[in-house]
């Protein structure tokens, strides 16, 4: 019986979306990104026993925002994620990439 061969995460996704660097890959890697941000809002807030409309007038947007903003729907300004996590009581943590290097902001 022949042996498995096994692949990466990357090595599937440099071969069927593109190596990192192309186009299409920055646009994976970007929606993945949005879909990432919107399950983290997601679960905070039903952690916190709140519903999408309570979370939106803690923030001051409609529920219709909270929605998009959880299913990766929109991309929401940098102002409305921050107010979101903060009436979430919730700490977050931003990683910047600089030339092949890592700063992390908190």
């Amino acid at each position: 019986m022949a042996a498995l061969k096994t692949y990466t995460l990357d090595e599937v996704t440099d071969k069927f979306i593109g190596k990192r660097g192309t186009a299409k890959r920055e646009a994976f890697e970007y929606e993945l990104k949005l879909d990432l941000l919107g399950e983290a809002i997601k679960r905070a807030r039903k952690e916190r026993n709140l519903t999408q409309e309570q979370l939106g007038k803690l923030v001051g947007v409609k529920k219709a925002q909270i929605s998009k903003l959880e299913n990766s729907l929109t991309d929401a300004r940098f102002e409305t994620i921050i107010k979101v996590f903060k009436a979430l009581n919730a700490k977050i943590n931003f990683n910047v990439e600089l030339l092949n290097e890592h700063m992390e902001l908190t």
